[in-house]
């Protein structure tokens, strides 16, 4: 494990903070301070300012629910307001799995352990959405939700700056229209993918303007009942679950 990764799984400092930590000389292995970015063996003594750093052996998780005008980022250099700033003290160093944006509302999974995160924003687990969209959904949506699309334009609901143009859909592993009325349609749809802003660029594909989005489940972790702006801490089924998960894919901790 490269020696910025082994810092920010084990302290709460950031990979970038780590990095420059390094940069700086104020971490050493085996008491000689180094200055390039080595791989770590077991057994090493790493410390950062003659603090040993030490390894790890438990992690936490909570489940939040993100509201609309919060940003999920540590600082926003608009002075706009994050999860952070509503969440306790003690988890400002916690990272959040995958994000959801400013104007998106529900389900987010934070903790503090990286590596962890890692594994779960890249897996293949389900994730379940309520949509409102500006428009109709046509039989050309469904059957681009039933068996997938590439859009070579794909920027419509992507970020203004973003440099991702083109994109890929799955298939969405479950979707239905609740209804529709007034020109907007309500949809609940289940993916099992993170893309940057991938529901709304799917729709807006179509032209259509995802104007409500709020994600309820994140694999058998549930929203349930929790208030919006409030936080829990896993269940003792939910940490078994996640520990299997972990298990089965190889994830060491």
């Amino acid at each position: 494990m490269r020696i910025n990764k082994f810092i920010s799984h084990n302290t709460s400092f950031s990979r970038r903070e780590a990095d420059e930590l390094v940069k700086n000389g104020k971490v050493s292995i085996n008491g000689r301070t180094i200055k390039e970015f080595i791989e770590i063996k077991d057994g090493d003594k790493v410390r950062i300012n003659g603090r040993l750093v030490k390894l790890k052996t438990e992690f936490t998780m909570i489940v939040y629910n993100k509201q609309k005008g919060e940003l999920v980022t540590k600082k926003d250099d608009r002075g706009r307001k994050t999860i952070y700033d509503t969440l306790p003290d003690g988890f400002k160093s916690f990272v959040s799995i995958g994000r959801l944006d400013f104007a998106s509302e529900g389900l987010l999974l934070l903790t503090d352990a990286p590596a962890i995160a890692t594994a779960l924003m890249t897996s293949d687990i389900e994730r379940m959405y309520y949509l409102k969209v500006k428009g109709e959904v046509t039989d050309e949506v469904i059957t681009a939700m039933r068996e997938g699309l590439f859009a070579a334009d794909a920027t419509k609901g992507a970020h203004a700056k973003t440099d991702i143009k083109s994109m890929e859909f799955k298939p969405f592993l479950a979707y239905s229209v609740l209804g529709s009325s007034g020109g907007y349609t309500k949809l609940k749809v289940i993916i099992n993918e993170g893309k940057n802003r991938e529901l709304r660029r799917f729709f807006g594909y179509f032209d259509l303007e995802v104007v409500d989005l709020k994600r309820v489940s994140f694999g058998r972790v549930d929203l349930g009942m929790l208030k919006p702006g409030k936080w829990r801490y896993l269940s003792n089924s939910e940490y078994n679950d996640l520990r299997d998960f972990m298990k089965q894919n190889e994830i060491h901790y």
